[in-house]
């Protein structure tokens, strides 16, 4: 009972939330963060009344499994704008800014940290530098998304930044492995080349292996139905599947086996729509029917958000340094590869924005983290406070950029008329 009642009052707690954020133009992610803080343990959930909010961490812990499924989700949406047909006019540019943009991020971070380093050695490792700049090539795809479907956003930029958040994070991948391994090395003074180069890659293979086989999977199935209700539940109930499955981990001798979940289904959603003739439609339709997951999963979000990291000025001082130059590396790093390869100047001036927004990629980074013990704690706190900031600000951002860019229109006058008409008709009918 507890369980539903709080999962209730976490999503309705959102939609108010979104009424109230309307009228200052915020996007509606933000409003769901905003909601998840307010009921989390440092706020009503504090109070400690059962159902009423998440009296604790784990009290939000025990709603993961709808964490794990929406990012599926919202991967396997990703997924979608992976279309053959468009990536020959994108393709090209979505590589090369994709990976230069997180390079670029993870460079000026360590740089910055390093010199944290040299300043503070007693206080902060050259082992914590060099792996909070690898996570800060991770960026988040699922505020992306839900701010570009919010505002239904459009165009060059729009069409160039979905490819671009779902490259980021195979390339965040092997940045992080690659530096956590070496993080590692300086901290057992023993270098372990499985961990820094073979797991990494097997990985990102191992996943990308998975979700193609469960794409085609699905093709094949969506044949035997004629329904698009069936085929919608078969293609709800294969992205499960593919989520749960990506959850497996095992040995292979000296390599570790386990799977990315994002590019698992962000796989499985690309060979589906490149090979089923149906997919659009049911894509729609599956957008429609993930609404509340997405809601409720950002507000979750924000309950996980640890608001205890602002007691500690070292954790804000190098935390804000991290924000900086990781910000400074998205927004130069977009704009030169950009301007590199010859995109339109609005591309270059507001995609680096759109990038700035942190989370669930960046918190499995620091979780791996706390394998360094001690050090690991403090990575895992100034991740935290950057994601705070980063999810708070970062959709408001990316709504700005892609209205200055002229993807977000205005709602025009003949659609607020038919609204009112609606309204109008149904008064007259009740009457």
């Amino acid at each position: 009972m507890n369980t539903l009642l709080t999962t209730s009052v976490a999503l309705l707690a959102g939609l108010m939330m979104t009424r109230l954020f309307k009228r200052f133009r915020l996007p509606a992610v933000t409003a769901y963060l905003i909601a998840g803080v307010l009921i989390g343990p440092y706020c009503i959930g504090a109070l400690g009344i059962n159902g009423l909010g998440f009296a604790s961490m784990e009290a939000v812990a025990s709603l993961s499994v709808v964490s794990e499924v929406a990012l599926g989700f919202i991967a396997f949406s990703i997924g979608n704008e992976f279309r053959l047909n468009e990536l020959k006019q994108t393709g090209k540019q979505a590589l090369v800014v994709g990976v230069v943009q997180a390079l670029v991020a993870m460079l000026l971070v360590d740089v910055a940290l390093i010199l944290v380093h040299l300043a503070m050695p007693d206080h902060f490792t050259m082992s914590q530098a060099l792996t909070l700049g690898a996570i800060a090539t991770a960026t988040a795809p699922a505020a992306t998304l839900m701010v570009v479907r919010q505002y239904k956003a459009n165009g060059p930029l729009t069409r160039l930044l979905l490819p671009i958040v779902a490259l980021d994070d195979a390339v965040g991948l092997v940045a992080f492995a690659v530096s956590f391994g070496i993080a590692k090395t300086l901290v057992a003074g023993k270098a372990d080349l499985v961990s820094i180069l073979v797991n990494p890659l097997v990985e990102i293979a191992a996943s990308l292996l998975l979700g193609a086989v469960m794409g085609w999977v699905l093709t094949q199935l969506e044949k035997l139905f004629n329904s698009n209700t069936n085929r919608l539940n078969l293609t709800i109930g294969v992205v499960f599947l593919a989520a749960s499955l990506s959850m497996l981990e095992f040995e292979i001798g000296p390599v570790h086996v386990h799977f990315s979940s994002l590019l698992v289904c962000m796989m499985l959603g690309t060979v589906f729509c490149n090979t089923c003739p149906l997919s659009h439609d049911l894509m729609a339709a599956s957008d429609k029917w993930t609404s509340p997951l997405f809601a409720l999963f950002f507000v979750i979000s924000g309950a996980e958000l640890e608001l205890g990291v602002f007691g500690d000025l070292a954790i804000v001082l190098i935390g804000v340094v991290y924000i900086v130059f990781r910000s400074l590396g998205k927004y130069f790093g977009a704009a030169l590869s950009a301007k590199a390869t010859r995109c339109s100047p609005e591309i270059c001036k507001y995609l680096g924005i759109t990038l700035l927004p942190q989370a669930g990629v960046a918190l499995g980074m620091c979780t791996t983290a706390m394998q360094l013990g001690e050090q690991g704690n403090l990575i895992r706190n100034i991740t935290l406070f950057a994601v705070l900031i980063y999810e708070l600000f970062g959709p408001v951002f990316t709504r700005m950029a892609l209205t200055a860019a002229g993807e977000i229109k205005p709602m025009g006058d003949d659609v607020k008329n038919r609204r009112l008409n609606k309204l109008q008709a149904a008064e007259n009918n009740k009457k």
